[in-house]
């Protein structure tokens, strides 16, 4: 893969932070296609080329880690525009694949062979520990912000955390059909979403074997925005950096926004072209041979929270949408702020936790900066 530098950021190097991370509203609109990456012996029209799965950032947001359809891992370097390096997982296939707090190691879960969620250290290739206990597909998972725990739900209808220092898991809830998983900033609340009851339970994660403190009624809130996709569909699960707020993705025409606090629905972020053709979480797994529409393959949500928490960034079929959750919203329909334009689909999308950068992918790798003449 072709290696470009990329200026993605200006750095304040007094302190390593990035100045223009708080001006995102000044910039939110330029954002262009920058860098593209498309896999060896792949052309532009090669249908058959892989598909990336998930998209995550180390802590530093320094690098990007891939996760794709033909059984392999990727790694990117983000300032330098650079593919870094491939890694295999043949035997056991690979998704949902995230960095721990330790830049070298990565945790993903299995495709075949068993559901173990594996540990893997990247330098060299070893793994590290298996995580066993689930007898169902891992559907989600989700490190914690400041710590070497983590979370997963499966279809086996549990979800389990742990401690990555121990293959055993540390402790479980036994729900029906929780599917999306996700820690807020502080790490002391998580929350599981769980479409079958069209419902999100927050659980205090030093207490979590008591009842959920709080339950949002998706199914409730939403049915006069987006009946459709108010128990099914569901894509993503995300707290905003702030805390305030939790992002519900969906394959429909929009994406729910709830107050993070009180539970109550902010505003249905309105998708007018439609959902990408990636299926939802769980679907890929459908009974009865009955395979979705487009490709047959999940992934880690086509949408996303900006670092500040103010902005929400979608793919689409064709085009990156984004919406300003300050803006106030006609009921509770809230239409894109803004439309950046790209003739890709979007499938995967995600955002860099520390510089003005996010990516999206379907089977092609998309890098996106701000335009600096814009």
């Amino acid at each position: 893969m072709e290696s470009t530098p990329m200026d993605i950021d200006r750095a304040d190097r007094a302190n390593g932070t990035s100045k223009s991370m708080s001006s995102l509203p000044d910039v939110m609109s330029s954002y262009r296609p920058t860098k593209l990456f498309r896999r060896d012996n792949a052309s532009e029209n090669n249908s058959s080329a892989p598909y990336v799965l998930s998209i995550d950032y180390d802590d530093e947001g320094e690098l990007l880690l891939t996760s794709a359809s033909d059984e392999t891992l990727q790694i990117y370097n983000v300032r330098e525009g650079r593919h870094e390096k491939s890694l295999v997982s043949k035997k056991y296939g690979v998704k949902l694949a995230k960095f721990t707090h330790t830049k070298s190691s990565i945790i993903y879960a299995s495709t075949k062979q068993n559901n173990a969620i594996r540990y893997l250290a990247t330098h060299d290739n070893s793994f590290i520990r298996y995580f066993e206990g689930h007898e169902a597909t891992v559907t989600d998972m989700a490190v914690h912000p400041g710590s070497d725990n983590f979370i997963s739900c499966a279809q086996d209808n549990t979800v389990r955390l742990w401690d990555t220092q121990s293959k055993h898991w540390q402790g479980q809830l036994l729900l029906r059909a929780p599917t999306l998983a996700a820690y807020d900033p502080s790490g002391t609340v998580f929350a599981v979403g769980c479409p079958s009851s069209g419902s999100i339970l927050l659980y205090d994660a030093r207490n979590y074997d008591k009842a959920p403190f709080q339950t949002i009624d998706v199914l409730e809130q939403s049915r006069s925005v987006d009946a459709q996709y108010s128990m099914k569909g569901w894509t993503k699960l995300e707290f905003s950096n702030d805390g305030k707020s939790i992002l519900l993705g969906t394959k429909g025409n929009g994406h729910f926004l709830f107050d993070a606090f009180e539970g109550s629905m902010k505003a249905y972020l309105h998708r007018p072209t439609g959902g990408t053709r990636r299926a939802a979480v769980g679907e890929s797994q459908a009974t009865n041979g009955a395979v979705p529409p487009g490709p047959p393959f999940e992934s880690s949500g086509d949408c996303c929270f900006a670092p500040d928490g103010r902005f929400v960034v979608s793919g689409s079929r064709q085009d990156v949408l984004v919406w300003d959750t300050m803006k106030a919203a006609d009921g509770k329909l809230l239409d894109p702020s803004y439309t950046l334009p790209d003739k890709r689909e979007a499938a995967v999308v995600a955002f860099n936790p520390r510089y003005n950068f996010f990516a999206t992918a379907n089977q092609e790798l998309v890098f996106w900066v701000p335009d600096p003449h814009s």
